[in-house]
């Protein structure tokens, strides 16, 4: 009996299922428009397929994208369990990537030995993206801004930040040589960029991808199985009866955001090291509104942000192969996503009512 009760618990439930069938439905209706734009879908498909794991570079590229929606997507899980909504992480990557620029550029730091000097600008960066979205924190707890209003406007000075210091020469920007010099930062040098996992550039996977798997089995060990998850918790469902029971929920708040800065700094200092090697001026890309959709539709579930950051990772280089190969606007893939979000939003929201009716 006992067995047969544990095999129906290794079952998918409702959810899951639902879930799929949105994402299919939503697929579905994309193709439909690819119709409608008079472009033959089975050449679209082809070409988000070849795009987004058609190659081993190709996959290895999508893996890379989806590795930094991922660290978002936990920042903003981590900080949700605490009732928090953290939607910085576009600043958290901006702040991350200055940081990490910075520090990489910096001589000294490129001839550290062990691995320090790829190490130490990715701490650097965790610093900056912390920092970054503790003054949100600080800022909630001590005057009581809300924390969506105070992350989301520092999202747009940290872009700016980033915007300035590849315009100015007494900071990032290159040495300008002829008026054509783009407005960006040196190439960071060789030992400061993220080692490939199998040393092959055709197949840029980086050191990134287990620090940020590591991360994730962190993140889900915490709020699963530790004294300060179930803090988090409680302060979540209820502030004021934790405080009564002695908690220290002002200094929980700002950890939490700091943390989930963190994670978001992480993000632009992968960006930054593992693929781009230059700063430049909207080099974060929207991903970490990508990567706050990825935390809200993971509905606190650490595999549903890796399920999901995988997902739009895959969209993300499909949609630029397809672009290019069957002439399928990008903005086409973003209905997509748009697609996704509301179908998984209405199925999740039934899934509740189904819930509650029979609880």
């Amino acid at each position: 009996m006992s067995a047969s009760l544990d095999w129906k618990r290794l079952q998918p439930g409702p959810a899951l299922w639902v879930s799929v069938a949105s994402v299919a439905g939503a697929l579905v209706a994309g193709a439909g428009m690819v119709m409608l734009m008079g472009v033959p879908v089975g050449d679209a498909i082809a070409a988000f397929a070849d795009g987004a794991w058609g190659s081993p570079y190709a996959l290895a590229a999508s893996i890379n994208r989806a590795l930094v929606l991922m660290l978002v997507g936990l920042g903003f899980v981590l900080a949700e369990r605490a009732n928090l909504t953290n939607v910085g992480g576009e600043g958290q990557i901006a702040v991350g990537g200055i940081a990490a620029t910075a520090l990489c550029l910096w001589p000294p730091v490129a001839s550290l030995p062990f691995g320090l000097a790829f190490i130490v600008p990715m701490l650097g960066a965790c610093l900056a993206g912390a920092f970054w979205a503790g003054i949100a924190g600080v800022l909630k707890v001590k005057v009581g801004t809300n924390e969506v209003i105070a992350t989301l406007l520092l999202s747009f000075i940290a872009i700016w930040m980033v915007y300035g210091s590849v315009q100015s020469e007494s900071l990032l920007r290159r040495p300008m040589t002829t008026s054509a010099t783009l407005p960006e930062s040196l190439e960071i040098p060789v030992a400061t960029q993220l080692p490939l996992l199998l040393g092959d550039p055709s197949v840029p996977l980086h050191a990134g991808l287990p620090i940020g798997l590591v991360l994730a089995a962190v993140v889900a060990v915490v709020l699963g199985f530790t004294v300060l998850g179930l803090k988090l918790r409680a302060a979540g469902l209820n502030a004021r009866a934790a405080r009564r029971a002695g908690m220290a929920i002002d200094r929980l708040s700002i950890g939490v955001l700091c943390a989930a800065g963190a994670l978001g700094g992480l993000a632009g200092a992968c960006m930054l090291q593992g693929e781009q090697y230059t700063l430049k001026a909207g080099f974060s890309s929207g991903y970490g509104f990508d990567g706050l959709v990825v935390g809200l539709l993971a509905r606190g579930s650490v595999t549903g942000v890796v399920a999901g950051a995988l997902l739009f990772g895959f969209l993300r280089s499909g949609g630029i192969n397809m672009e290019m190969v069957a002439q399928v606007p990008t903005a086409l893939v973003v209905v997509i996503q748009g697609l996704i979000i509301v179908t998984l939003a209405g199925a999740a929201l039934g899934i509740q009512r189904m819930e509650g009716r029979h609880a």
